[in-house]
């Protein structure tokens, strides 16, 4: 269990998924939070709109849970998964990759996804799951630019989010790339909407044929 910060890690070496293992932690302890929960193989992970995510061993399966109280203020929840998201891709390219984010939680690698984060929330915590393609990717996906350490990757990571950096900081990044998603779709009540023409809003949403959608996934 890493020390150097707040955030403590739990490892394991296989799990059905990471999300299900620490809701289960939370419901059934008195375990403390910000607590993470990080599997080398996951064998029943979930993805956006309740969608499989494929555990090829190697990769990064990641759920952490933080406390609503300690998050930033001005943070509108519906827009959690951008915000640490975009914290998640700064993360990555100070290590070198050149990922960027497809509305509102797929990583990608040129027009590729190679990862993405879901959020929701329990009781008074914000739980978000962290998929990310290391070393191996299923048909149709791809794996990240640079060769990752883990440990490494999570200390740097859950160092940036102590940071508490307002929504206001992460957002103005978040919206210099949003141009990149005039080719790509997303799915909103199981409609595809094309994000060429959507307007991103400064709370995170965007609007689309007169219709405000949020991100929380």
């Amino acid at each position: 269990m890493e020390k150097d910060y707040t955030m403590k890690i739990f490892y394991l070496e296989s799990i059905d998924s990471t999300q299900i293992y620490l809701k289960k932690l939370l419901r059934d302890t008195n375990i403390q939070v910000p607590l993470a929960v990080c599997a080398k193989m996951q064998t029943q992970g979930v993805g956006s709109r309740d969608n499989s995510w494929i555990g090829l061993e190697g990769n990064l399966f990641l759920s952490f849970v933080l406390s609503i109280d300690t998050l930033p203020q001005d943070l509108k929840l519906e827009s959690a998964s951008i915000y640490f998201s975009q914290l998640f891709k700064d993360t990555l390219e100070s290590l070198g990759s050149k990922v960027w984010l497809k509305w509102p939680n797929d990583i990608y690698l040129y027009d590729c996804k190679v990862g993405g984060m879901i959020t929701n929330i329990t009781g008074k915590n914000l739980i978000c799951g962290v998929g990310l393609n290391l070393l191996s990717s299923p048909q149709n996906f791809s794996k990240i630019d640079i060769e990752v350490d883990i440990n490494n990757l999570l200390k740097l990571y859950f160092e940036n989010i102590e940071k508490k950096s307002s929504w206001k900081q992460v957002f103005s990044k978040y919206e210099l790339e949003f141009y990149r998603n005039q080719n790509f779709f997303t799915h909103n009540n199981n409609l595809k909407i094309s994000l060429g023409n959507a307007i991103l809003q400064c709370d995170g949403s965007i609007i689309s044929d007169g219709e405000r959608i949020y991100s929380l996934r």
